[in-house]
């Protein structure tokens, strides 16, 4: 049941602006696509269909590592991938990896797909130009913020002050303070 007095901290954000920004300009991306009848392709797969382009048969982890995500990322976009026809996936050289390669359907378009990558590149650039301080420069002047103070830590103090997130908390030793009151309540029967 709902509390009509409890407030709802999701009703601002500094996050959510940047987010529909991006999914905004993501679904530009897929228009183009659209009007150029590419279908079943998701702007967010085309870094890794270019980099199979020019790397060649990649396993999911080489992939991974490539693109910067995690295997586990990587493995549920490269399974989208295949459902769409986009990639082909293979028995590695041992039992636990997966050789990705690319399509014929997705290789017919790699050289669609680069042009589109540096035409965005470029709108990104005049939209940089546009402005008096660029997305790029903001995400290098955050980079270096939080190297010298991670945004785990960030978060953790701000929480450190904040009774909400105290209430309820595990008391420090309780595990196992309960667990040896359990084996010595257990070994007096």
């Amino acid at each position: 049941m709902a509390d009509g007095n409890a407030s709802d901290p999701t009703e601002y954000s500094r996050w959510r602006p940047l987010r529909l920004l991006q999914a905004a300009m993501d679904a530009d991306i897929a228009r183009i696509y659209a009007e150029a009848q590419i279908s079943g392709l998701k702007p967010s797969f085309v870094m890794e269909l270019l980099r199979l382009h020019a790397r060649g048969p990649l396993t999911i982890t080489e992939l991974a590592r490539s693109v910067r995500l995690t295997h586990s990322a990587v493995s549920q976009k490269v399974a989208a991938m295949q459902a769409a026809g986009w990639v082909r996936v293979t028995a590695g050289t041992d039992a636990r990896s997966k050789k990705v390669t690319l399509t014929t359907k997705a290789r017919r378009i790699t050289g669609r797909l680069a042009a589109e990558w540096r035409a965005t590149e470029a709108a990104i650039a005049e939209l940089e130009a546009a402005i008096p301080y660029p997305l790029s420069q903001v995400v290098t002047d955050i980079e270096a913020a939080l190297r010298r103070k991670s945004f785990h830590d960030r978060i953790a103090e701000k929480l450190a002050s904040d009774p909400s997130w105290k209430q309820g908390a595990p008391r420090r030793g309780a595990p196992q303070a309960l667990a040896a009151t359990r084996r010595l309540h257990d070994s007096s029967r």
